[in-house]
């Protein structure tokens, strides 16, 4: 069982992400068109959502504190280290929440990276990650425990929570659905849809390419034409004998 919740404006445009979502329509607050934030309901769950996040997708959690995998699906154009402040803030609350010790602390501190930086080898626990990228920063470092491991992560970040906010908390709720998830399902229709706007961009840009080699051939056999044209012209200018110029000077 996933947990679906929506951020922002008109749920009806997150369709994309997830055509079988019917959310209740909510005022732009966090981003503009709304975008999806979703969770596993359990650790096991957690384990598949691991496993099936999209390329787009961020991961949350509380650090050094036990609490729920959240991840918020990001819309084209956004970079996961520019992810807008009140976004940053509703998945932050939203993992706090969610977290049974987090949730009745005050100045915590939630980590998020994107959802390929996580790593699973078969010795973890279930629902316990480490990172692929866990080389120290050279400015920012975290210490990350997620439960019970600690790593110093270059591709982490961090959002500070002085403490919860019951209106964002509330906001995020009311938008809450459940849903069974075929996540192979869902893997494989995402890459025809990927595969598809790759194969559009593909022909679009053989088709600018082809026209842009056809103006260029124009433009060439115009200035041919051009020189042609002017080279005639002199041609058709009479020469003067030596007399007739001799005659002209005189």
């Amino acid at each position: 069982m996933v947990l679906f919740f929506s951020s922002g404006g008109d749920v009806s445009k997150t369709t994309r992400a997830f055509a079988f979502l019917t959310l209740p329509p909510l005022s732009p607050v966090a981003h503009d068109p709304a975008v999806v934030i979703y969770a596993g309901k359990d650790k096991h769950e957690n384990e598949d959502l691991i496993k099936f996040a999209w390329p787009q997708d961020v991961w949350f959690h509380v650090d050094k504190l036990s609490s729920a995998h959240v991840y918020l699906r990001m819309p084209d154009g956004m970079a996961w280290d520019g992810i807008p402040e009140p976004l940053l803030v509703d998945c932050a609350q939203l993992v706090k929440a969610n977290s049974i010790e987090g949730n009745k602390k005050d100045n915590i501190t939630v980590i998020y990276t994107p959802a390929d930086n996580l790593k699973k080898t078969g010795d973890m626990q279930v629902g316990q990650v480490s990172f692929h990228d866990d080389k120290k920063a050279s400015e920012e470092r975290y210490a990350v425990v997620v439960p019970f491991l600690s790593v110093f992560a270059r591709q982490v970040r961090s959002v500070y929570i002085q403490k919860r906010e019951n209106p964002i908390v509330n906001r995020l709720n009311k938008t809450k659905v459940e849903r069974e998830v075929d996540h192979e399902q869902e893997r494989q229709e995402r890459i025809k849809r990927e595969n598809a706007v790759k194969r559009a961009a593909a022909a679009a840009k053989k088709t600018a390419e082809a026209e842009l080699a056809e103006q260029r051939k124009a433009e060439k056999a115009a200035r041919s034409y051009d020189i042609l044209f002017d080279g005639a012209d002199e041609d058709d200018v009479p020469k003067k004998s030596v007399r007739e110029m001799e005659d002209d000077f005189m």
